[in-house]
């Protein structure tokens, strides 16, 4: 109980690439928590997606022991959080498990967009706030900029910011000083019985679930029976232990600590994240607040390319819903594709995250079909019915109309791309509802966009346009009606449900030529010409045709006169126009896969 006035509990947050991991890699080397001979570039960042990408996907819990300049020796627990903002969920979880947080401001870039969603958000929990400025041995940083920006958009007070580079470890023992002295102690201590947050979890295959924990109050130890508040469900604790950032075994968790409890509980789906654990005998009466109900924004289909992994994919989507509390997943068949399922995802780099650890960790193949959002569609009769697939969008004779979700996204850019990225959000049938200049050089833009149209090649083009310097951060808005119908793909008269869409009316033909153009190109020559087809209702609004073989008929024929071959040719031609009544066109699964891959 004593230790919790030495304890401090804080995480670091910023925008994506302004340095969290290196800065936390030299807060491990500067406790002696690693030594240099172990340490690796990017520590806690333990996935191998991680490192390739070198973005953080899972946050990282770590124990740190700081001799302060007091004399006293202080238990300092950090958690490293992803920046970028399909992983916010991650962020507001580890911020309800900490007092405080370090906000790393990039030297040479100032304050961006995300730098504002994770201050906001710190300060929705009543965080302590230390402004780190980070990288400032660049050639290029810009201090006096950070410092106005950070007064002017955050209201920080500048003098309160710390100077320091993760790389060459300027200002670390500055940080850490800071953290003892601004961040408060442990908050909830004096409860009478045991309350600890479970903020994250993880399956083990030889001891089941391992679950992530803040203790608030009382102290937890093996042997001992637990319940989860929000179930009831009882277990008995086999063993808890501390991140040093590897697991290490201990003999209590108290008020204050972060470690991890590993129960008799085996199914995944029976610890909910954002739980209470408490005693079962001398159980708390009040839950910690946890976190609002996380909302995926995306949708899409998953295969499996060999129909016999279905049950390894149903598998690895059930491990990974267990530490990923924002991915849902419910069975769906295709006549194309078979059976596989239906997944919700927080945004585009969610999705492409989850299907990779499906393939690596998993072992598993798959087809993912076009993402798509969640409509909601008022029929006549006055019923409102949600729709994530476009299979499932009702007869258009019922249909009143259709709502579309729009997101509130700002935009942080250099003056001079202002005119194209007017442009590009007039493109995407966005509106621009207020400008704001920054400084002299910086514009932030809050606009108005529809989800569906930022899910594809949105970012992309935002970045190139800008230059690599342009960042976007965005929230979930109303639902706004709009002029919406679903485009079907038909292929020799026959819909392929797996290239169904719901587009907006103005848009439809441009995108049906395109994805005509793209599929005529896969699908491999036929033995007769076959029509590639996207229709609305029953009006087609573009056409392509699939190459069709030709077999030299006329190869025996030398010389000799012209109706020979004619005859011939004629002969060929027949045939074909009977193998059209009964030919049925087989797709083969790579074009599923080339065609849902490219992005147009």
């Amino acid at each position: 109980m004593s230790s919790a006035p030495l304890t401090r509990n804080f995480c670091i947050i910023a925008h994506v690439d302004h340095g969290k991991t290196t800065l936390s890699d030299r807060l491990l080397e500067y406790t002696s928590t690693i030594t240099k001979r172990v340490m690796t570039d990017q520590h806690l960042d333990s996935m191998d997606l991680e490192k390739e990408r070198g973005i953080t996907i899972k946050m990282h819990p770590v124990v740190m022991n700081y001799p302060a300049k007091d004399g006293k020796i202080y238990k300092l627990h950090l958690t490293d959080t992803p920046g970028h903002v399909d992983f916010a969920y991650e962020v507001s979880r580890s911020l309800a498990a900490v007092e405080g947080a370090l906000l790393l401001i990039d030297a040479a870039q100032g304050v961006e967009a995300q730098t504002v969603a994770n201050a906001h958000l710190a300060y929705a929990q009543g965080l302590k706030i230390i402004p780190v400025i980070n990288k400032i041995d660049l050639p290029s940083a810009n201090l006096e900029l950070c410092m106005k920006q950070l007064e002017d958009i955050l209201t920080i007070p500048a003098e309160e910011a710390i100077l320091a580079s993760g790389k060459s470890g300027i200002g670390i023992q500055d940080i850490l000083e800071a953290v003892v002295e601004r961040i408060p102690p442990p908050r909830w201590t004096d409860y009478a019985t045991l309350r600890a947050l479970v903020f994250d979890s993880k399956y083990d295959s030889y001891r089941g679930v391992i679950s992530y924990i803040r203790v608030f109050s009382g102290t937890l130890k093996a042997g001992e029976m637990m319940m989860l508040m929000s179930t009831g469900q009882k277990a008995e604790v086999k063993e808890v232990g501390v991140f040093r950032p590897g697991m290490e075994k201990i003999g209590h968790l108290g008020p204050g600590d972060v470690g991890y409890i590993v129960s008799n509980i085996k199914s995944t789906d029976e610890i909910k994240i954002g739980d209470t654990v408490t005693h079962a005998n001398k159980a708390a009466t009040d839950m910690l607040p946890g976190y609002k109900e996380v909302r995926p924004m995306v949708y899409c289909g998953l295969y499996p390319l060999e129909s016999d992994d279905y049950e390894k994919l149903k598998v690895a989507l059930g491990k990974l819903r267990l530490n990923d509390s924002a991915l849902i997943y419910s069975s769906e068949s295709s006549i194309a594709l078979g059976f596989g399922f239906r997944c919700g995802f927080l945004g585009l780099l969610h999705m492409e995250v989850v299907q990779e650890r499906i393939r690596r960790e998993y072992d598993v193949e798959i087809i993912s079909t076009y993402p798509s959002v969640v409509y909601k569609v008022k029929k006549h009769s006055g019923d409102v019915i949600e729709v994530d697939n476009p299979i499932n969008l009702p007869d258009p004779g019922s249909i009143f109309d259709i709502s579309e979700p729009t997101i509130n996204a700002s935009i942080h850019l250099p003056n001079e791309f202002l005119g194209d990225i007017m442009g590009l959000i007039m493109e995407k049938r966005g509106s621009c509802d207020q400008t704001t200049t920054l400084d002299g050089a910086r514009v932030m833009l809050s606009c108005t966009l529809p989800l569906n149209e930022i899910l594809v090649d949105f970012n992309d083009r935002l970045k190139s346009i800008t230059r690599g310097y342009g960042s976007m951060d965005y929230e979930l808005g109303e639902y706004r009606v709009s002029d919406l119908v679903r485009m079907d793909i038909l292929v020799n008269q026959d819909p392929v449900d797996a290239f169904a869409s719901i587009v907006h009316r103005s848009k439809a033909e441009g995108q049906g030529r395109a994805l005509c153009e793209k599929l005529a190109d896969i699908i491999p020559p036929q033995m007769f010409k076959i029509a590639v087809q996207a229709a609305i209702g029953g009006k087609i609004i573009a056409r392509d045709n699939v190459r069709e073989m030709r077999k030299d008929v006329t190869s025996k024929c030398y010389g000799g006169d012209i109706s020979r071959k004619r005859k011939l040719l004629d002969k060929q031609k027949e045939g074909k126009k009977k193998m059209k009544l009964i030919g049925k066109v087989s797709i083969p699964p790579d074009a599923f896969i080339q065609v849902l891959k490219t992005n147009s």
